[in-house]
């Protein structure tokens, strides 16, 4: 049996994912080399599509991300496009069930 290997630049909890972003980002103001997600809930999951009804899924999962960073939508479309790939790649690893 194979056990995945997580990237260097990914720290994953039962409660978040940290990811170590290519080249520093601002996120609230603030310079940062890093982004967390905490796990999310169903209500989340609602209120993204609910607050992006009528609009694409690109924008229901920055609406997610942005919540579970607690950070602004336009910070997320201001990072790297790497760096976004990497935080969809962390979500992904977040709230996949464990292997049996």
């Amino acid at each position: 049996m194979s056990t995945k290997k997580n990237p260097t630049w990914l720290t994953i909890t039962a409660d978040n994912v940290t990811v170590t972003l290519s080249r520093p980002a601002e996120f609230n103001g603030v310079q940062t080399d890093r982004i967390s997600l905490r796990a999310p809930t169903v209500r989340d999951i609602r209120t993204a599509q609910q607050t992006a009804a009528g609009a694409d899924d690109e924008q229901r999962e920055l609406n997610l991300f942005a919540s579970l960073a607690e950070v602004g939508v336009k910070d997320l479309e201001g990072m790297a496009l790497k760096d976004y790939s990497r935080l969809q790649t962390a979500y992904f690893r977040l709230v996949q069930d464990d292997e049996i």
